[in-house]
């Protein structure tokens, strides 16, 4: 049976500790709470890593954060050879928050990407140092140096990020929200959660379930470090932390 764990993360991004009530041990050995701030693969960004306090001060160490029967359900994998939790039992849980926010940055800065290139998402994968997004996009005339600049000019321009939730008939009335060619957000929960860039989203709003910084400028020094082509009218843009490597 799925347990259903309810994401703190959805709300605050910046929630680096937390407190949980273990409900499940799966077949797995993954650890399912009542609540969690830790972040579970999907939509391209890693899960979360870090560890759980438990009352006598001993670490379970985590090593990754997926979902399990269902998308509600999220498991956290301890590394091997750890005592297990017992059901009931309450823990401190504190999210690797160095690794975190890297991954925070990166994946706002994958959102601001695609406003620099404004065309269908193919694909795209959320790294601690590189970030990729996949374009269908025909026009070679978008060189690392020009996108970049147009990045940096978001960043600074220090743009609030926030969170909005639209019922499924809103985002049915306006499907032109979605950047990705073909990857659709799910439909049946009710809500669907907005990752909105400028005041009311004037910058960008897209369907996100990931965790962002508050602000562009948190985003930091960005730069396209490769454009690849991938097939007829599939590019490849990769992002990397800092400037820009003179030619």
């Amino acid at each position: 049976m799925a347990h259903e764990t309810e994401a703190l993360f959805r709300e605050d991004s910046y929630l680096s500790t937390a407190e949980g009530t273990v409900l499940a041990i799966a077949e797995n050995g993954g650890i399912v709470l009542d609540q969690t701030n830790f972040y579970a693969t999907s939509g391209g960004q890693p899960g979360d890593t870090g560890y759980f306090e438990r009352a006598d001060g001993s670490r379970i160490e985590i090593s990754a954060t997926i979902t399990g029967e269902s998308k509600n359900e999220i498991l956290h994998l301890p590394i091997e050879g750890q005592s297990q939790p017992d059901i009931g039992e309450k823990l401190v849980l504190h999210i690797d928050w160095g690794r975190r926010y890297r991954l925070m940055r990166m994946h706002t800065a994958c959102h601001l990407l695609s406003v620099a290139c404004p065309f269908p998402i193919t694909g795209a994968a959320v790294g601690e140092e590189e970030s990729r997004v996949d374009f269908d996009l025909p026009d070679s005339s978008y060189t690392k140096e020009s996108v970049t600049e147009k990045l940096m000019e978001m960043v600074k321009a220090n743009n609030a990020v926030s969170i909005r939730w639209i019922s499924d008939d809103e985002f049915l009335a306006n499907p032109e929200i979605v950047k990705s060619k073909n990857v659709r957000p799910p439909v049946g929960s009710g809500r669907i959660r907005l990752v909105m860039i400028g005041e009311n989203g004037t910058v960008d709003s897209q369907p996100c379930g990931g965790t962002h910084v508050s602000e562009t400028q948190e985003v930091g020094e960005i730069h396209i470090g490769k454009i690849e082509k991938k097939g007829k009218e599939n590019r490849r843009f990769r992002i990397r932390f800092g400037t820009l490597p003179e030619a």
